[in-house]
Parts: structure tokens; C-alpha cells; sequence
């Protein structure tokens, strides 16, 4: 019994051995995971937890080679030097108005009729006046020549004792008198053509005419209305409608006194309007206001357009680049560019990063012509891109990015 106890007190060296061999093998594999899970975690969340570089935004821009020859701008509105607004001399009725709002006129064209029963009754009368004042003048030219002849006769006859003195007197004085008659006679037919050329004008007045080739800018009145030079009442018109060249047409723009000695006469300038955006119309400055206006500081310049568009009209907003030299014709198209502190050369390429979002890509891309700090984009990049100005040696495909509005 002894024996058999004894041998239970004996240690199985295969299953002390068998046990922490397993248990080490689970704990290397354990320990590798945990080490694979630390060092994914470690690069996963390096790179949210990198922080973010700061950088300068700009935009890709559809810009025109004359803004690189600015030397000022300014901002102004487009006005007609040749201007009327057409109204009667004498107070009317409308019976017939030929024009609307942007019809065409020629210089001489009528433009509208009032009503004119009492002046041509009035001119009908002067015109009587005149009939009867020429009747009246050859009745006394002939009165005249008869007095004439009594009056030379008699001269001879009293000479020679036939009659006597006071006979010849009479006749003396008939004659003086016929010729006064007659005088009075000539100044009555001036009297009566005046009166008719009078009648005429009053006449012509009812009828309104084009001062100029012209574009009917307003209609302010219409058939049946009355029309006066003074419009007085509510109901009462003045000025029919309202003219304006449209070869004359300028942009009035407001430089300050300071940058005033930049402009020139003759200046090439570049006009653009907020109504054709996409335009651009060559200009000249034509007159320099001699001038100024206190209250803003500003001098009043006036550029005309060289080239003529009928979509230009008066009041128009404007814009207007003062140049220092004429634009060339391959110069007026636009072209896509960026400024040149945004591009870098990495691995012979020339290249922009991108922003998208809080990020950057780098993206390369083909220039063209250079046009001051300005460097066209021919391919790579398009107008309203938001690219990272200056860029630096760490920055890179994929680089978080926190942006600066420049």
C-alpha cells in the first residue's frame, strides 16, 4: 500500500512540459497581433492626427491681356453728347405721332403733328392780307404814272402861259401824293409777307422734325394728348418724345484727383459693360473735364467708343481701364491663367495643387504665354479653380490643407 502510494506522488514530465510550451506560443501570437492592431492604429491615425498646413488660396482666372497693361480703372456710365428732348413752340393737340421707343430717325424726318385748324385759318388770312396789300400797291403805281403824266404836262403847259398856276399845283400835288401812296402801298405788301412768313413758322411749329440722325430713346406722349412748352398741369405734356445720336455715344467716368494726371488725351483705353459682360470695346479718351468736383474730388474724363455696337445704349453701366498701350487684335481674346507663385517644378514637371475640399491634389498641367505675373494654363486647370498659392517643399498629393482667401 505503501509502494502504491509512493508511486502516485510521481511528477508526468510530459504534461509539465506540454503546458507552458502551448501557453507561450499563444502569447508570441497574441502579442504580434497586438503589435500589427498598435502599429495600423499608429499609421491610420498619424495621419488624421498630423495637423494641417496653412495655406494661401487663389483662383484660376479667365482674364484679358489688357488687364496687364492697366494703369487705372474707373467706373462711369454711358451717355449720348447729342441729345433732345423734342417739344412744340406753341401749345397743341397730338393728331399724328410716327415714332415709338427705338425707332430709327433721319435729320428732317417728322416726328409727330399737332393740331393746326387756327393757325392755318391764320395763315389763310395772312396770305389774303398779302393779295390784297399787292392790289392795293399796283393801284397806286398806276395812280402814280397817271399823276406823272398829268404833272409833266401841265409843267409845260403852265410854262407857256396855257393854264394856270394853281392848275399845275394841283397836279403837282396829286403826284406827290400818288407817290406816297404807293410808297405806303410797298411797305403794306412787307407788312402782310412778314405776317405770312409768320403764319408759316407758326405752321411749321405744328409739326415736329428730327434736329438729327437719332434712336427715339422715350415716348412721353401720345395721340390726343396736348402738348405745351411749359407743362403745367398734370394733363399737359412738354416734351414729345426723347432723341439721342447714337454716334456720340460716350462713357463718363470720375477720376480722382489724385490719379488724374495718369489719363491723357488720346489715351487707348478698354470699355466694358455690365450688360455685356463677356465684351470687351476698345475706347479713346476724348475730353478731360477742365474741372473738378469738390465735394467728391474727382475730375470728369469722357472716353468714346472706337469701336460702334448697336447693344450699347445710353445709361448703361461702365467700366474703363486706363492702358498704357494700344491693345494688338491677337490680344483682345481671353485666356485661362494663373499667377505664377502657384506653380512649382517637381520631377521635370510643371505642377498646381488643387484644392478640394480640406485637402490638395497635385495635378500637373501645360502653360502657355506669360503676361506679367500671370502665366496661361493650357491644359490641367480651368477658370474657378481654387489652387495654393506658393506652395512649399512639404506640401503634397493628398496633404491636408487649412486655406487663406488671397
Amino acid at each position: 500500500m505503501a509502494d502504491q502510494d509512493l508511486s502516485k506522488l510521481k511528477i508526468d514530465k510530459t504534461e509539465v512540459i506540454k503546458g507552458p510550451v502551448g501557453n507561450r506560443k499563444k502569447n508570441i501570437y497574441g502579442a504580434a497581433v497586438a503589435a500589427f492592431v498598435i502599429l495600423i492604429s499608429v499609421l491610420f491615425l498619424g495621419g488624421f492626427l498630423r495637423p494641417a498646413m496653412r495655406v494661401q488660396a487663389v483662383s484660376v482666372s479667365q482674364i484679358y491681356p489688357s488687364q496687364t497693361l492697366t494703369l487705372l480703372n474707373a467706373s462711369g456710365y454711358v451717355v449720348a453728347q447729342r441729345k433732345a428732348a423734342l417739344a412744340s413752340k406753341i401749345t397743341g393737340r397730338i393728331i399724328q405721332l410716327n415714332v415709338e421707343e427705338g425707332s430709327r430717325v433721319k435729320e428732317g424726318d417728322i416726328i409727330a403733328r399737332l393740331e393746326s385748324n387756327d393757325v392755318a385759318a391764320a395763315r389763310d388770312q395772312a396770305a389774303a392780307n398779302m393779295k390784297a396789300a399787292r392790289a392795293n400797291l399796283e393801284s397806286g403805281q398806276a395812280n402814280l404814272k397817271d399823276a406823272y403824266l398829268a404833272f409833266s404836262r401841265n409843267k409845260q403847259l403852265v410854262k407857256n402861259g396855257y393854264i394856270a398856276q394853281s392848275d399845275f399845283d394841283t397836279s403837282e400835288a396829286r403826284y406827290k401824293s400818288a407817290g406816297a401812296a404807293v410808297e405806303a402801298a410797298e411797305q403794306s405788301v412787307k407788312a402782310a409777307a412778314a405776317a405770312l412768313r409768320g403764319a408759316n413758322v407758326a405752321i411749321d411749329y405744328t409739326v415736329l422734325r428730327s434736329p438729327f440722325d437719332a434712336v427715339v430713346l422715350t415716348k412721353n406722349a401720345d395721340i390726343g394728348d396736348i402738348v405745351t412748352p411749359i407743362g403745367a398741369t398734370a394733363n399737359v405734356q412738354s416734351a414729345v418724345v426723347t432723341v439721342a445720336d447714337m454716334n456720340s455715344l460716350v462713357v463718363e467716368v470720375d477720376v480722382s484727383e489724385s490719379n488724374i494726371g495718369i489719363v491723357k488725351l488720346g489715351q487707348p483705353c478698354e470699355i466694358q459693360l455690365d450688360a455685356l459682360p463677356r465684351m470687351r470695346f476698345r475706347g479713346q479718351t476724348h475730353m478731360i473735364v477742365p474741372t473738378a468736383d469738390r465735394t467728391k474730388a474727382t475730375v470728369m474724363v469722357k472716353v468714346r467708343f472706337i469701336d460702334k455696337d448697336n447693344r450699347v445704349l445710353p445709361e448703361m453701366s461702365a467700366k474703363v481701364a486706363f492702358l498704357s498701350r494700344e491693345v494688338a487684335p491677337d490680344e483682345m481674346k481671353s485666356f485661362t491663367a494663373v499667377s505664377q507663385s502657384a506653380l512649382v517644378t517637381r520631377d521635370g514637371k510643371i505642377m498646381i495643387f488643387l484644392i478640394e475640399e480640406n485637402k490638395v491634389k497635385a495635378v500637373t498641367v501645360t502653360t502657355g504665354k506669360q503676361m506679367g505675373e500671370m502665366v496661361e494654363v493650357l491644359q490641367g486647370a480651368k477658370a474657378g479653380d481654387k489652387v495654393v498659392l506658393k506652395p512649399s517643399d512639404k506640401l503634397h498629393d493628398g496633404s491636408k490643407i487649412k486655406t487663406e482667401e488671397k
